[in-house]
This record gives C-alpha cells, structure tokens and sequence, in this order.
C-alpha cells in the first residue's frame, strides 16, 4: 500500500504525539501507584502485544504483511526496532528522577533529532536517503531548542553525565525504531510493522522488569480506573503513526512532528486534568516552534532524495 500524503502522514503523527503524552501520564501514574515504576511498562508492552495478538486474528493485513516479510529476506537488524521504544521506556523511569522532566526530555531530543539526521542519511527508512542539508540540520536544531523553551520551569536535576548520555542514546533509539519499524512495513505491511514492534521489545521489558525486581517482593495491589491500563492501546497508535510518517517523510521530519504532538498534548492535558498547572505559554510556544522546525526540515529539494 502506497503511503499517504506527506502532510496527512505529519498530521497522523503529530496525533500520535498526543497520544504519547497521555501515554506517559497514564504509564506514570501506574507505575507510581503501584510503587514501581517498571511495572508500569510491563503493564503498558503486555496491552499492546494482547491488541497485536487480537490483531492477528481479525485483520487480514497483518497476517498477509507477515507472511511477506518471511518472504522478503530482510537483514536480521531491520527487526529490532522494537529495542528503542523498549530502551527509551525503561531510560524514563531511571533517568528522569536524576536529571529532571526538562533535562532528561530536552536530552532524548537532541539524541531524536541526531538519529533521524543519520538514519535518513544511511537510508535505513523506506523513503531513501537523504542528505545533510541546511533546512534540515536548521529543522534539527529548532525542535531542540523548541523543546528546550518548552521545558521552562520544570524541575531540574542532577547534571550526571553518564545518565545524561543515555537519554541522548534513548532519543537515538526511538529514531531508530521508527526507520526500522518502516523498514519493516514497507516490506510487508503497516499492521505487520506495529506486530514486530511490540513482539521484539514485550520480552526485553520484562527482562528489564525482572531484573529490577518487579515481580518479586509483596503482591502488587491494582488500582481501579480502566484509563491506567490504556497505555498498550495508546502505545499501538503511536507505532503506527510512526511506521506511516517515517515511509512518507523520512525519521527526522516525523520525529520532529511527534514531539510537537507530545508538546500539543502535555498542554491540553494541563489545561484539562484537575489539579494541573493550566495553560503554559512556554508549552504552547515550544509546539509552534517545533511544528515550524517540521515545515523547515522539509524544504530539502525534491532531487536530493536518493543521493549519494
């Protein structure tokens, strides 16, 4: 199936950006309940791998996109996308409490925007390669700084260097699971490149979880509130904008759009949820710069696609 229009792609994106803030209230507030808060990414990777396996058995488009990828012989690595948005999961829960909401945020950016650069570069997205040019490096360094005026007033942490470097890292994961995700459906189809997301970082997430102790110590008491357990639901939708946006328009544009959602919807969720700080101006600003930095990205000539 052919992708959709660049500025369709980029609109589903920025929708499931949103999506990944509500994502991220949701997994949080889980994880803080139960008092761990790895739990809360198991909780999140089992729901959507449950959807995934309903999946199989009522869409016809996955199970054919599967069959197809047995046939396509793709490299082994074009698979493990799934590892970045199990990385990036298990990085928040550990490096947010050290470094601090703007920190740790402005970090996995910087690292997004590094990865999307270099693996429209490399060509690992369906869309071909990509040059470094102008408007895109500019694009780059907009949506760094639009996160980085957006995260005004947020608690700061601790400068450790070490725990700074894996939040670069984890931004570099998640643009390399979203080329490689789109690899994946190119090949077979987008419900097939969701599918392996979720059946290649499920297993990590628990690895992770054990080794922390998760499952162990006194039973875990579930709170009530379906919306708790909607972070798998909320989890497919973001891969599969992602999976859309990257064979439309490449990683760096899409990750760009994603995080303009992610900003969209952190201000619609203060504004909406009781007890939240109401609207910010420096959320607000940062989501218009970074939607800016989308349209900038963008304005690499047509003829530059596939070359050397």
């Amino acid at each position: 199936m052919r992708p959709p229009p660049v500025a369709v792609a980029l609109t589903l994106v920025t929708l499931g950006g949103a999506a990944s803030a509500a994502q991220g209230v949701v997994n949080a507030e889980l994880g803080q309940r139960v008092g761990n808060a790895t739990l809360g990414a198991v909780v999140n990777n089992l729901g959507g791998t449950l959807l995934i396996m309903v999946g199989l058995l009522v869409l016809p488009s996955m199970r054919s996109g599967l069959a197809a990828l047995r046939r396509a012989r793709l490299p082994w690595w074009s698979y493990l996308g799934g590892l970045g948005g199990a990385a990036i999961v298990v990085l928040g829960a550990y490096a947010v409490p050290v470094l601090g909401v703007a920190v740790f945020t402005i970090a996995q950016v910087a690292g997004g925007s590094l990865g999307g650069l270099a693996s429209d570069r490399a060509g690992l997205a369906p869309l071909g390669r990509l040059p470094l040019t102008t408007p895109r490096i500019a694009g780059a360094l907009l949506g760094v700084a639009a996160v980085a005026l957006a995260q005004t007033g947020q608690p700061v942490g601790d400068l450790a260097v070490g725990v700074l470097l894996l939040a670069v890292a984890g931004g570099v994961g998640v643009a390399l699971q979203a080329a490689l995700n789109g690899r994946v459906s190119a090949a077979g189809s987008a419900a097939a490149g969701v599918a392996v997301n979720f059946f290649v970082s499920t297993p990590v997430v628990l690895l992770v979880a054990a080794l922390a102790g998760a499952f162990t110590g006194p039973p875990v008491v579930w709170p009530d509130g379906w919306h708790l357990y909607a972070g798998g639901l909320l989890g497919v939708v973001i891969v599969a904008s992602l999976v859309v946006g990257v064979r439309a328009a490449g990683v760096l544009r899409t990750g760009l759009a994603l995080v303009a959602g992610q900003l969209g919807g952190a201000l619609l969720l203060d504004v909406l949820l009781p007890g939240g700080p109401g609207a910010r101006l420096p959320v607000l600003a940062g989501a218009l710069l970074t939607l800016l930095a989308v349209l900038v990205a963008g304005r690499s000539p047509r003829s530059t696609i596939g070359a050397p």
